[in-house]
């Protein structure tokens, strides 16, 4: 994710990622493919998180299940 012409760090939990996507236990190699297939909404959830938490230069910004809006 950028912020201006930083690069801010990331991640997605498994867990996040399979409620994101509607499936459970999804194996790991089908992970970047999921990533790519959805990233505008995973870098829009991060972009919120970041936003609303302040978050410090350097740090990474994380999404869990509890991120995920239902």
């Amino acid at each position: 994710m950028l912020n201006a012409v930083e690069t801010i760090d990331c991640q997605i939990s498994d867990a996040a990622m399979d409620e994101l996507i509607g499936t459970k236990g999804s194996p790991r190699t089908v992970r970047e493919a999921q990533f790519l297939a959805h990233r505008e909404t995973i870098e829009g959830l991060a972009s919120d998180l970041f936003d609303g938490t302040g978050a410090v230069r350097g740090s990474v910004v994380r999404i869990f299940t509890k991120h995920i809006l239902k």
